[in-house]
C-alpha cells in the first residue's frame, strides 16, 4: 500500500507527532514498506494453524522443591543490624 504524503501528515497529526519537513519523505516510505509486509503477512494461508499464546512451549523452570537444612539462626541472625531474643528486630511501620 502507497501512502502519500497527506495520508501521512494525517497520521501524524492523528498521533501528535512532530514531523520535520526534511524526514517527511523517509518516514512517508517507511510507513509504505511496513504496510506493503502487513498485506503480504494476511495473504498468508493460515487456515490450519491453530491459535497460540505463547510461540514457545511454557514449562515450569524451577528446580524441585526439596527438604534441606536450613540456615542456622546464628548464621541467619550475624549481620543483623538489630535483634531481640534470636528474631531479627524491625522499626515499626503501623501504628496501633
Amino acid at each position: 500500500m502507497k501512502v502519500t504524503k497527506q495520508e501521512m501528515e494525517r497520521v501524524a497529526v492523528l498521533s501528535r507527532l512532530s514531523i520535520p519537513a526534511d524526514e517527511a519523505e523517509a518516514y512517508t516510505e517507511q510507513l509504505s514498506a511496513f504496510l506493503e509486509y502487513v498485506e503480504n503477512l494476511q495473504k498468508v494461508d493460515t487456515e490450519k494453524v491453530k491459535p497460540t499464546t505463547y510461540a514457545l512451549p511454557i514449562e515450569n523452570v524451577f528446580r524441585t522443591d526439596e527438604v534441606r537444612p536450613s540456615l542456622p539462626r546464628e548464621a541467619a541472625l550475624s549481620n543483623a543490624p538489630l535483634q531481640e531474643d534470636g528474631y531479627f528486630k524491625v522499626p515499626r511501620v503501623l501504628e496501633e
